[in-house]
């Protein structure tokens, strides 16, 4: 089978300036993906519409702007809808029958780094077919032979941003929040004015913090990543601030995260069990199934048992999950019923007939909507109903992706791992999709401890940055999935 070069799981990221994420190269994927994707165009018009996003990082206009040029030679008509959360791309795409939708954001990465990804016509991530078919084009073409920007074809419709906010709200009528005190993180990105919008128009007493526009602090100790890594910091600012919940997002708002009233980390586990088991209790989880990554915690795959719903695994990578979502609704063909999928990240997807990838702040009305619903109107209560197991997730920086399955000594160890961990129920170890980085999880039964995961996990990492020739120092990060917060190495 055929790989894509330049495509990942989710799209092509890169460091600004160093190819591929330059403006050189954006032009000339512009044209060719103009060249692909405009075979889909409306045939009354017979020219393509492509929507654009992006979020605030300071490459985003130099980058859109290249892309756009490169659209604009192929006859590409551009909809520049501004700074906008990466789903809203994917809505407004759908909702207006664009021939595609592109998002410039490298969602959670440094404000340094950029990225790009793209939505079909209907609002989905493309295929392997066309991801390929994309590259050839690109590899063909040369700068030169690309027009230059033809600006009568380049749109500002920014005005759309508000069909973006009444869909949402359309997914939770009725919702009313008055007396809630709601702490919102915004990341300084995409959800820096729509988040705190849709909480104060459902009567919300809204406190935003980092909502930057400033494209150089865009996930800077902010945002749902920063969240996991360290829920206490966010949890004192909830204390300070006299808030219920704190909501997180990641810079282009498709991740969600939550602490509850107690302060404690609400990730994408705790929220897929709480929506799953409100959809299924009112027969609206599409085939009763709910659909996760292999690194979901064991201890929600009990819960689906438990509550009588069916769980369903794919490998890593939200477009996985979209896909088995799909699946599902292609064999039930019931368009009122709610596809649900998601990953720890806090990646939550809602899929129906309008809402085809990942949206965290749709998610975030979901699940407040859950606890207003609820008896005691409580996130921990409801979060409380899963009792995670010991489980942590190690990070490291690697010179060269060099195949796992090659490396003789990482394999040698994974041997013996159950000399040390008898009570290891998974492990999954895999290269990261969109950075140049290894990552491994690890779970246990209660015999085990976090620090003992993590002992064991820091090991690997050593052995993994040796092995492919790393630079000493190279940066680790151990997180505790299940608590929330980076462990230190001891």
């Amino acid at each position: 089978m055929q790989t894509v070069k330049y495509f990942g799981t989710d799209g092509i990221r890169g460091t600004y300036g160093a190819h591929p994420m330059t403006e050189e190269f954006m032009t000339r994927l512009g044209f060719a993906v103009g060249t692909v994707l405009g075979h889909d165009a409306d045939a009354i018009s017979e020219q393509p519409i492509v929507m654009i996003g992006r979020d605030t990082r300071e490459s985003g206009p130099a980058l859109q702007e290249a892309l756009s040029r490169g659209l604009t030679a192929t006859g590409a008509i551009v909809w520049d809808l501004g700074i906008l959360p990466t789903p809203g791309v994917a809505f407004l795409t759908q909702a207006h029958q664009a021939s595609a939708g592109a998002v410039i954001s490298a969602s959670h990465n440094p404000a340094k780094q950029n990225g790009i990804k793209f939505f079909s016509s209907e609002g989905t991530k493309l295929s392997l077919e066309q991801e390929l078919e994309i590259e050839a084009i690109l590899e063909a073409t040369q700068l030169e032979d690309i027009a230059p920007m033809d600006e009568s074809k380049v749109f500002d419709r920014m005005d759309l941003q508000a069909d973006y906010l009444r869909g949402l709200l359309a997914s939770q009528r009725g919702l009313k929040l008055n007396g809630k005190r709601v702490l919102v993180d915004c990341s300084n990105g995409a959800a820096y004015r729509l988040a705190p919008r849709v909480l104060d128009i459902l009567g919300a007493e809204v406190l935003p913090i980092n909502t930057m526009s400033e494209g150089n602090m865009i996930n800077v100790n902010a945002g749902s990543e920063r969240a996991r890594s360290n829920p206490a910091e966010l949890a004192a600012i909830m204390k300070e601030k006299g808030a219920e919940l704190a909501v997180a997002f990641d810079g282009d708002a498709d991740r969600v995260i939550f602490l509850d009233e107690l302060g404690r980390l609400i990730d994408g586990d705790h929220i897929l069990a709480i929506l799953a088991d409100y959809l299924h209790a009112k027969d609206l989880l599409l085939g009763d199934t709910l659909v996760t990554t292999v690194m979901a915690n064991g201890a929600l795959k009990k819960y689906a048992q438990r509550q009588g719903f069916k769980l369903k695994t794919t490998p890593v990578g939200d477009k996985y999950v979209t896909e088995a979502l799909q699946e599902i609704q292609d064999e039930t063909d019931d368009i009122k019923k709610i596809g649900l999928g998601g990953e720890q990240s806090g990646h939550i997807i809602l899929l129906d007939q309008t809402h085809q990838t990942g949206d965290g702040l749709r998610t975030m009305l979901f699940v407040l909507a859950v606890v207003m619903h609820s008896d005691e109107k409580s996130l921990a209560i409801l979060a409380d109903r899963i009792q995670k197991y010991p489980q942590l997730v190690a990070s490291c920086d690697v010179a060269t992706k060099i195949p796992l399955n090659e490396i003789k000594a990482l394999n040698a160890r994974f041997e013996t791992l159950g000399e040390d961990l008898p009570g290891l129920v998974e492990m999954n170890s895999r290269y990261s999709g969109t950075e140049n980085k290894y990552r491994l999880m690890l779970e246990a039964d209660t015999r085990h401890t976090a620090h003992d995961l993590a002992k064991i996990a820091w090991e690997i990492c050593d052995l993994v940055q040796a092995e492919t020739g790393s630079p000493a120092g190279s940066k680790i990060e151990v997180l505790n999935v299940a608590d929330g917060g980076l462990i230190p190495r001891l």
